[in-house]
C-alpha cells in the first residue's frame, strides 16, 4: 500500500480517495475507522490492528495534531511487540511510505482536525 496524496479530510491510497479516517494494513484499507472517543486514542480502538499483528503501527493525529495518543496506549501497544510512532497526519503519512517499503507496516491516520 501507498499513500500518494494527503491533505485536509482527503487521502489518496493506491489511486483510491477517501474522505474518512483511515487504517491501512498490508492487504487492505479499512475507511470506516471510528475511535470511541473522537480525538482521543485508547487501546479499544486498536483492536483489529493489534490483533493483525504488524510489527509497525504508524499513528496520524490529524492535521493540526489534535487527536491525543496518552501513554498508556502506547505503553500497551509496545508491551505487544509494536513499534508505535505518531505525529500529525503529514508527517506520518511520510513516516507509513518510507516504513512500509521496508518492512510489514499498518497506519491509522485521523484525516481531519
Amino acid at each position: 500500500m501507498k499513500i500518494t496524496n494527503y491533505s485536509f479530510g482527503r487521502i489518496t491510497i493506491n489511486s483510491e480517495t477517501y474522505t474518512s479516517d483511515v487504517i491501512i494494513y498490508p492487504d487492505h484499507v479499512n475507511s470506516s475507522w471510528w475511535r470511541k472517543e473522537g480525538h482521543l486514542l485508547q487501546v479499544a480502538d486498536l483492536k483489529e490492528i493489534i490483533s493483525a499483528g504488524v510489527p509497525a503501527l504508524i499513528i496520524g493525529t490529524g492535521y493540526y495534531g489534535t487527536m491525543r495518543v496518552p501513554e498508556e496506549t502506547l505503553e500497551y501497544l509496545k508491551s505487544k511487540n509494536m513499534e508505535v510512532l505518531f505525529d500529525n497526519t503529514q508527517k506520518a503519512v511520510k513516516l507509513f511510505n518510507d516504513i512500509a517499503s521496508k518492512k510489514p507496516a499498518i497506519a491509522a491516520l485521523h484525516l481531519t482536525c
